[in-house]
């Protein structure tokens, strides 16, 4: 069904139809006063809460739910008085003599008085000889037990580490350590080293969006835009952290891929407003209701494919994934909501005044770009040589990622200073490399000789303590053992492995390590069908919205052409070390294991981003026009300049987050931004082109059948 807009009137033009979008954009931009009330409430409602984002959400949630690790630190924390893999390590050394006389006792039982009055610790276990207490006597461990789940004790060691850190003094240093412990400086860490980069990032993003725009004003709306959006979805994530536990990396991932996500979408918009306003004439009106039944379509059903690739994320089971998709998601839907309802009443209200502080040399009211139009002609001439080099150049970066490898962080992602590194080091320098990835292995009492007997036999274990009984009187004990290795040694994996195999039927094998090792196992297995579920929905999307199975299906598949290049650069990068003084990082050897899943969905939804952008503009023209040479040369033409302005936006913001912070920032950085860096420069304005050229009126051919079935979807506006 469609509806008039600006009934007919003398000097003016005859109405169009306008869709449901188009219709969208005329009532938001005659009922300004409801859409600005809306938005208020919201901002400001939303973002009272929006402060407490750093505090309030949780800081851990790095597990595989369902597995042997998980359940035996349930167990243990349960039964053996919260000696748990979230447990806290208080290690107090001695820089001469006994830790455990003088001003180091004294200290000790300091540390013990302030984790006693922490109402979230369980039992407090000092040192013990042959233990936690080191055979020169000069480093002792106090453990903390937990007392709560796993995300509360991360905010445990954030609220002590500064007052136990403060109790050194006098040749007695006391650095609280532990998984609860990497987690807070790991999260600290990367919370500021996100601001530093939103705060580089953002002035070079407003400076290229001055000279795509070529104004001021125009390149502000969409950081304002994007503002309004984050502050809203910032504090519906500290409402939604009252129901479900949220990882606060939600927060600091949507930062960065809404920021990027939300400039393209205004970007667009934008563009296509002011060439329909100061290039066609049209009214205001008329203008936003062509403006959104086209480059609006084209950002719904860009924003829905983003949302479909990060929902996919949400088949792996592990509560910080999912919470971290799912923040990133509602971030996307705030943004896109504020694209389609906030940013058109902006547009009609600034009109003209959206060009104030243009630059001289800028015509605003141009939409076909003479440049990209004349580069549309060159691709079409020589197909054959830029689809070949653009080919030639993406197969070669890409051909490293043969030898990706994968682990989970190390504890040289946490600067050198933190205190959870400070403190692994002197437990590993004191009881041995495996010290700190002790594991725990809960065992039924019947059980617990056969199995300590086991674990004593295993090569990679360097230490055993006795069975302990549980002290709340239950049929369970508990094994502690030290490995021969540093928990990020892949040996210790084998080790684990044989355990499992050879220990009795009710041993649970657990420990921060054990933990780390099932989550990669379940991030492998998840992979494969992660990436299936996004790759056919991402097609089936574009299927819906393009009606033409053949382009819908080479754009699905050339967007793994621009990933598998980021992948490769990151194998050099961060695997072989490439670049690692120009990035400041210490190589780990490895990419860490949840990049691939993860870094994939954001990357296929940015470059399904780019695909929609171009395929929409190229569909538009060929509705018009029924001639494959104007579908690609048009697309290029009226998306080029947007798909080239976004992409630097989007790389200059990615490769800010690469120049700052703890590695896996800097490997989200270098991977999406090279990513993004291809896509938009090699894939869509060369690759894609030259497939629309070679594949002629068939990109669009649609079979009787399939049109029968597929909703109406049209992007030629009338």
């Amino acid at each position: 069904m469609t509806s008039t807009i600006d009934p007919p009137a003398p000097g003016r033009e005859t109405p169009i139809s306008s869709g449901p979008l188009g219709r969208l954009g005329t009532w938001v931009a005659t009922h300004g006063q409801v859409v600005t009330i809306t938005w208020l409430l919201l901002v400001i409602g939303l973002g009272v809460f929006a402060p407490k984002v750093e505090h309030n959400l949780s800081g851990a949630g790095w597990q595989a739910n369902g597995s042997e690790s998980v359940a035996a630190r349930e167990l243990a924390r349960e039964h053996f008085g919260g000696n748990a893999s979230s447990a806290i390590q208080v290690v107090v050394h001695s820089d001469g003599g006994q830790v455990t006389e003088g001003r180091g006792a004294e200290t000790i039982a300091k540390v013990t008085a302030l984790l006693e009055d922490e109402p979230r610790i369980a039992d407090v276990v000092a040192p013990q000889p042959g233990a936690t207490l080191s055979q020169d006597g000069s480093t002792a461990i106090v453990l903390a037990g937990a007392g709560a789940d796993t995300n509360e004790m991360v905010r445990v060691a954030t609220d002590l580490k500064d007052p136990l850190q403060d109790l050194s003094g006098n040749g007695i240093q006391v650095n609280p350590t532990g998984s609860s412990l990497l987690w807070s400086d790991f999260n600290e860490a990367n919370l500021e080293a996100m601001l530093k980069s939103e705060m580089v990032s953002w002035p070079v993003t407003l400076a290229i969006l001055v000279l795509a725009f070529g104004a001021l004003v125009a390149a502000g709306l969409p950081l304002l835009l994007t503002l309004s959006g984050l502050v809203a979805s910032a504090g519906s994530l500290v409402l939604i952290n009252e129901l479900v536990p949220v990882s606060i990396w939600a927060m600091n991932f949507a930062m960065m891929f809404s920021l990027a996500l939300g400039i393209d979408y205004a970007l667009f918009l934008v563009v296509r407003y002011r060439a329909a306003r100061m290039g066609a004439k049209l009214t205001a009106q008329r203008a936003i209701a062509q403006t959104m039944d086209t480059a609006g379509k084209a950002v719904l059903l860009s924003g829905l494919t983003v949302l479909i690739s990060l929902s996919a994320v949400m088949l792996v089971p592990s509560p910080s994934f999912r919470s971290m998709a799912g923040g990133i998601m509602l971030s996307v839907v705030f943004v896109l909501a504020a694209t389609l309802t906030l940013l058109p009443l902006v547009l009609v209200r600034l009109d003209h005044r959206i060009n104030k502080l243009a630059l001289p040399w800028v015509r605003t009211g141009e939409h076909r770009s003479p440049r990209f139009a004349a580069w549309g002609e060159r691709l079409w001439r020589r197909p054959l040589l830029w689809g070949t080099a653009a080919l030639v150049v993406l197969v070669a970066l890409a051909a490293p990622v043969v030898g990706l490898s994968t682990a989970m962080p190390s504890i040289t992602v946490l600067p050198e200073d933190a205190s959870a590194r400070v403190g692994y080091d002197r437990v590993q320098e004191a009881f041995g490399p495996g010290a700190p990835g002790t594991l725990q292995i809960v065992v039924a009492k019947e059980q617990a000789q056969a199995a300590g007997a086991t674990i004593g036999a295993d090569d990679g274990i360097a230490a055993a303590m006795p069975a302990q009984p549980a002290p709340d009187g239950s049929d369970l004990a508990m094994i502690q053992a030290v490995p021969t290795v540093d928990p990020s040694d892949p040996a210790l994996a084998a080790t684990v492995d044989r355990l499992r195999a050879e220990l009795p039927d009710t041993a649970q094998v657990g420990g921060a390590a054990v933990e780390n090792l099932d989550l990669k196992t379940q991030l492998d297995d998840s992979t494969p069908l992660v990436i299936g579920v996004i790759l056919i929905l991402g097609f089936l999307l574009l299927l819906v919205a393009l009606q033409a199975p053949l382009i819908s299906l080479l754009g699905t598949l050339v967007s793994l052409l621009s990933t598998a290049a980021a992948f490769g650069v990151a194998r050099l990068v961060f695997q072989e070390g490439w670049g690692s003084g120009l990035l400041g990082f210490e190589s780990q050897g490895f990419l860490d294991a949840w990049a691939p899943v993860f870094f994939f969905a954001m990357i296929f939804a940015i470059a399904m981003d780019y695909t929609v952008f171009l395929l929409a503009s190229a569909k538009e023209h060929y509705e018009r026009s029924g001639d494959p040479k104007e579908a690609m040369v048009g697309a290029l033409a009226h998306s080029g300049r947007v798909i080239f302005a976004a992409g630097a936006v989007m790389v200059a913001v990615f490769f800010t987050f690469a120049l700052s912070g703890p590695l896996p920032p800097k490997e989200m950085g270098v991977v999406l931004g090279v990513a993004v860096l291809l896509d938009a420069f090699l894939v869509r304005l060369v690759l894609l082109p030259v497939l629309l050229r070679l594949t002629g009126h068939a990109a669009w051919y649609v079979p009787a059948w399939l049109r029968r079935i597929l909703p109406s979807i049209t992007f030629a506006h009338d």
